[in-house]
C-alpha cells in the first residue's frame, strides 16, 4: 500500500497558497487532510478566482450537459448572457482595481438572483452567463428583469467617497426542445439578443421568444445524422 507521505504535494500546496485558498487544518497526510487537498484543487480548477463563480471551462461543460438534457426531456431551458455596460470607461477612469470591485459586485448580485439548480459563470472580463434549467418563457423574462433591476440598484464604492452606479445588458435564448443542438449554437442565439439589447440603449434584457426559436440548418443536419445512425 502506498504511503501517503510519499506523494509529492509540495507544488499542489504552493498553488493553493498562491491562490489564497484555505489550506487543510487536519493532520497532514491523513485521509481527511488528503481529501481536503483534493477538494481545494477541484474548487480552484472550476471557479473564477476573482468572483468565486463557475469559470468558463466548467460553464461550457454545464452548458453541454443541459443541451443534451433538453434534447432528451423536452423541458425548456434558458441561457442568459450578461455584459456590464460601459465597463471600459470604469477601468479607464478609475483603474483596474475599481473595475474588479464592480465585477465582484455584479457577480454577487447575479448569483443572489438565481435558484440553487442554476449555473452562474464569469466567462470573460466583464461578461457573465447563466444557465437556467426547467425555465419556461414567462419565468425567464421575470428572472432576467429581476437581475437587471438588482444590478441597477447597486452603489459600488470604488474609492473613499467615490460611488458608481452600474447597469447590465442581458440577452437570452431558449434551447430548442427535442432537438439535438449544440452549446455553440445556443450561445450564438443568446449573443444575438445581447447585441440587440446593447443596440437598443443598454440596461435592458432582450430574450428570444421561445416559440420562435427556429431550428437552424446546422441543427437539422445534426438531427438527421442522429436519426440516420439509429436506423442503421
Amino acid at each position: 500500500m502506498l504511503d501517503p507521505r510519499q506523494l509529492r504535494l509540495d507544488l499542489a500546496l504552493k498553488l493553493l497558497s498562491q491562490a489564497g485558498a484555505r489550506l487543510p487544518d487536519n493532520e497532514p497526510y491523513s485521509q481527511a487532510w488528503l481529501q481536503d487537498v483534493v477538494d481545494a484543487l477541484c474548487d480552484l480548477s472550476s471557479k473564477d478566482a476573482l468572483t468565486g463563480l463557475v469559470n468558463r471551462r466548467s460553464f461550457e461543460m454545464a452548458l453541454s450537459r443541459e443541451v443534451d438534457r433538453v434534447a432528451r426531456s423536452g423541458e425548456p431551458a434558458l441561457l442568459l448572457v450578461v455584459d456590464i455596460d460601459h465597463f471600459k470607461a470604469v477601468n479607464d477612469t478609475y483603474g483596474h482595481a475599481a473595475g474588479d470591485l464592480v465585477i465582484k459586485a455584479v457577480a454577487s448580485a447575479l448569483n443572489q438572483g438565481v435558484r440553487p439548480m442554476d449555473t452562474v459563470a464569469r466567462v470573460g472580463g466583464e461578461e457573465f452567463a447563466i444557465v437556467l434549467p426547467s425555465c419556461p418563457a414567462s419565468f425567464g423574462v421575470m428572472v432576467a428583469e429581476r437581475m437587471r433591476e438588482r444590478v441597477s440598484e447597486l452603489q459600488v464604492e470604488v474609492a473613499p467617497g467615490q460611488v458608481l452606479a452600474v447597469t447590465i445588458s442581458l440577452g437570452g435564448a431558449f434551447a430548442p426542445q427535442w432537438v439535438r443542438s449544440s452549446s455553440l449554437l445556443w450561445m450564438e442565439r443568446a449573443d444575438r439578443q445581447l447585441y440587440r439589447a446593447k443596440a437598443e440603449g443598454r440596461n435592458r434584457a432582450c430574450l428570444e421568444v421561445q416559440v420562435e426559436s427556429l431550428v437552424s440548418a446546422e441543427e437539422k443536419g445534426m438531427l438527421f445524422a442522429v436519426t440516420q445512425q439509429e436506423s442503421e
